[in-house]
């Protein structure tokens, strides 16, 4: 008889990369110098383990948009050819682990309670990805989940309304890593102190999460916006009348050299940056 499965939002591996990266921004956003959600996002979802192999899985059918019904469809057919080669019982097992790291330092019901961006394709990928392992599968709930995966990928992209803000219509045309990890602080309301993040504090949260396990590109991104900063900060001095002030600010320049430091981005160098960001959009509403 055949199978009907039921959606489990604990077991979906995009949603667990999805919950753990927003984790991310909310330590990194409250000063948390050592969040361990990185600690937990690099383990179980790099480029040699089974969860982070299955979640760039996830990634393509999620962002790839095509015109041709076809074209999908041929897309799906490989992402499922790619998904059979998984090693499933290794793949059970760090989702075991995973499962039991974030049941140890979160409170279940408060991480898995957040809204999840196009929650219904997330569930049709993972009974799509479940059919292939289960013996007996509901033939129809399989075909729904592949036509549903199929329309999302042939969506038509529309236009933000005019009644949209300006900062809501550039949220919605970003890539789907920034508006998870930006546009939805504001949405949700989760913490109305980050509500106006400008695009320098937008980049940096972005950076950070697409590349939490390339340490060379994320090391590379952070030291070109030292540079930017510095310049940025020097141009400020001849403009500020204050002794005290014009010290304080010439030692904050000759700090920034420590964001540097390193072959590893360090999660408190981050926080720092964000800081100094912080800095110039004070100095460019005090200066004007």
């Amino acid at each position: 008889m055949a199978q009907r499965v039921k959606h489990s939002k604990i077991k979906n591996t995009g949603i667990l990369f999805e919950l753990l990266s927003r984790q991310i921004t909310v330590d990194v956003m409250n000063g948390d110098d050592k969040s361990k959600s990185v600690e937990v996002l690099k383990k179980y979802f790099n480029e040699k383990t089974e969860l982070g192999k299955e979640n760039q899985l996830y990634q393509v059918l999620l962002k790839e948009n095509y015109n041709s019904s076809r074209k999908a469809e041929k897309l799906v057919d490989a992402v499922i050819r790619a998904r059979e080669k998984l090693q499933n019982k290794k793949l059970r097992n760090e989702k075991y682990n995973l499962i039991k790291e974030i049941k140890k330092n979160y409170t279940v019901e408060d991480f898995f309670r957040a809204r999840i961006p196009n929650y219904k394709v997330y569930a049709s990928i993972y009974k799509t990805f479940l059919a292939e392992t289960t013996p007996v599968f509901d033939p129809k709930e399989e075909v729904d989940s592949n036509f549903s995966i199929i329309e999302h990928i042939t969506r038509n992209k529309v236009k933000p309304r005019d009644t949209d803000s300006k900062v809501i219509s550039e949220f919605k045309n970003e890539d789907k890593d920034l508006r998870l990890l930006s546009y939805q602080l504001m949405v949700d309301n989760f913490n109305g102190k980050y509500k106006n993040l400008n695009s320098m504090q937008r980049n940096l949260l972005k950076e950070y999460v697409n590349n939490i396990s390339n340490t060379n590109s994320l090391r590379e991104f952070v030291d070109s916006e030292v540079m930017k900063i510095k310049k940025i900060l020097s141009k400020f001095l001849p403009r500020i009348d204050d002794k005290v002030t014009k010290i304080k600010l010439t030692e904050a320049i000759k700090q920034s050299d420590t964001l540097s430091k390193g072959k590893i981005v360090k999660d408190k160098q981050v926080v720092a940056l964000m800081r100094y960001y912080e800095l110039i959009k004070e100095l460019h509403n005090v200066t004007g």
